[in-house]
């Protein structure tokens, strides 16, 4: 592997709903993989956490 290659991301976490019984919150979350130029949208921290890794053993 080159040791000069670099994968970035932008994560950036919107919150849509609180729910009032419990607190839980839900949040969107938009990974934007910076080299590719391309965002994608996950529900859950899991998703988008897989999401970059896949990203970067592609790299």
């Amino acid at each position: 592997m080159d040791s000069r290659q670099i994968t970035s991301f932008v994560v950036r976490f919107q919150l849509t709903e609180i729910e009032k019984e419990t607190s839980i919150k839900h949040w969107r979350i938009k990974v934007t993989h910076v080299q590719e130029e391309c965002e994608t949208l996950f529900d859950s921290v899991e998703e988008a956490c897989l999401f970059m890794k896949e990203i970067a053993e592609e790299a």
